[in-house]
């Protein structure tokens, strides 16, 4: 069955990074048999230069050019993309790391590829709400801004703004109330899961603040979100 994306026809696109040639060129013909549309390349200034127009990333750490562990943490401080690691097997401290850096799974080489495609869709399933599941809610229309929690899609004046999953959560949080202004501790609470008692406040802070800014420059203006100096921030307007 063809691995559509949410909300479009197109199939999901997977950015394997692998030294190995042969190892890239057989996983890659393997998920494009499973419905992928799937890209290949073989160093980590590539992978970096790469990855923002992917779904996944799958990544063997043994890299000619840049540690696979720094290039997971890069990745992963820049998007929300579902990250995959690979590792020799016996190397427990480096599947430890995986997940420190932001990785979502790990695998010891060598793997089966029904375990991959199992893990997979476990990741997907985690950091992409199937339609089935996704609210049937209203889009919002804020101004010239339209945020469509269905298609999960933002359009500002028709034109569609590229936002990642957790740069949507956080506007569309922000402009289902509006007149509201949100914490950082609320917004880590609903936006990223994190329970009043657990959030560390300099994390919390740097984390949303990245974000907001990262949503103000797509959308073309610092004005569509307003920060209320000690408390938080709110919806605003262009």
């Amino acid at each position: 069955m063809p691995r559509l994306r949410l909300g479009t026809g197109e199939l999901m696109r997977v950015l394997v990074v692998d030294s190995d040639r042969s190892n890239g060129n057989r996983l890659s013909t393997q998920l494009k048999r499973h419905g992928y549309d799937v890209e290949i390349c073989a160093t980590g200034t590539e992978a970096l230069e790469m990855h923002e127009k992917f779904d996944l990333f799958l990544i063997d750490l043994l890299l000619p050019d840049i540690d696979g562990l720094e290039v997971c943490r890069t990745v992963r401080a820049k998007s929300d993309i579902p990250v995959i690691a690979f590792t020799d097997a016996g190397m427990k401290l480096d599947r430890i790391l995986c997940l420190q850096a932001g990785c979502d799974d790990c695998m010891a080489k060598p793997y089966g590829f029904r375990e991959l495609l199992a893990r997979i869709d476990a990741v997907l399933r985690r950091s992409r709400p199937e339609p089935a599941r996704v609210a049937r809610a209203a889009a919002i229309a804020h101004g010239s801004l339209c945020i469509d929690p269905e298609t999960r899609e933002v359009r500002l004046n028709g034109r569609l703004i590229s936002l990642t999953l957790k740069e949507f959560d956080l506007l569309h949080r922000l402009a289902s109330e509006p007149q509201t202004v949100h914490s950082r501790a609320s917004l880590m609470a609903g936006v990223w899961g994190f329970p009043g008692r657990h959030i560390p406040g300099t994390r919390a802070s740097r984390t949303i603040d990245t974000h907001v800014s990262a949503v103000r420059a797509k959308l073309g203006s610092p004005d569509w979100i307003i920060t209320v100096r000690g408390v938080g921030f709110r919806m605003g307007r262009v």
